[in-house]
């Protein structure tokens, strides 16, 4: 199990501002370049993970690092993969109370969206982290309540496999199996020769995280049970 804190946030402040919709001259301008110099001062965002190898499996289950999880669609992902590395990152609890943006709405939609944007940078490196030490090749990820296949509730399998992770990196689950602070994610990164978007499997017609188009036809041409699959 590894932790990575001090990860580098580098923000080009055109191109935020530019994300922002901040006006060029404005006033607002001033009050979200001196947003961003905050954010940059305290900003911390981490990441924990572990390389763990892929057990049994099941119709519908897969054992990762001795943990069992259920999903057809991670199952039959991990059907020749023989190790994953399963990861939470996070924006860092220290933007949570940035001095001077409470009660502020326009200065609080900029900070969520500053947060998002530390989040990325821990995604990133925690992405060309593994790359750079474990060489696993083309990586796809999984996320619990990604899909309706995979719920969310099985984010508490997917903490117990990295510990105490509140301790950690300050990542918090909830009893509804949310993460505080809120930009945070989870998953599961695995080995594929087949890139995979949990989006293809998703039917929602409206969804701003959509990263792919919805592939009606998936489903049964390679995650549909057949009669002679394993029994879970």
């Amino acid at each position: 199990m590894e932790i990575l804190s001090n990860i580098p946030v580098e923000l080009d402040e055109r191109q935020v501002l530019a994300r922002l919709r901040v006006p060029e001259g404005s006033e607002d301008e001033k009050r979200a370049r001196a947003l961003i110099a905050r954010v940059l001062e305290a900003a911390n965002p981490k990441a924990i993970y572990d390389l763990c190898y892929v057990g049994e499996k099941g119709g519908r289950t897969v054992e990762i690092g001795g943990v069992v999880f259920e999903s057809r669609v991670l199952r039959v992902n991990l059907d020749k993969v023989h190790r994953a590395f399963p990861y939470i990152a996070t924006c860092g609890s220290e933007l949570h109370d940035v001095p001077g943006v409470a009660g502020d709405p326009l200065l609080e939609y900029w900070l969520e969206e500053l947060k998002a944007m530390a989040l990325w940078a821990a995604t990133r490196h925690l992405r060309a982290h593994i790359d750079g030490k474990y060489e696993p090749g083309k990586m796809s990820a999984m996320a619990p309540g990604s899909l309706e296949d995979w719920p969310i509730t099985q984010q508490k399998p997917l903490f117990s496999l990295l510990g105490d992770v509140e301790a950690k990196i300050g990542v918090r689950l909830t009893d509804s199996f949310l993460m505080l602070p809120m930009k945070s994610v989870s998953g599961v990164y695995f080995p594929t020769e087949t890139s995979f978007e949990s989006c293809r499997l998703c039917p929602r017609k409206v969804c701003p995280g959509r990263q792919a188009p919805y592939d009606p036809d998936l489903w049964e041409e390679r995650y549909a049970e057949r009669g002679g699959d394993e029994e879970a």
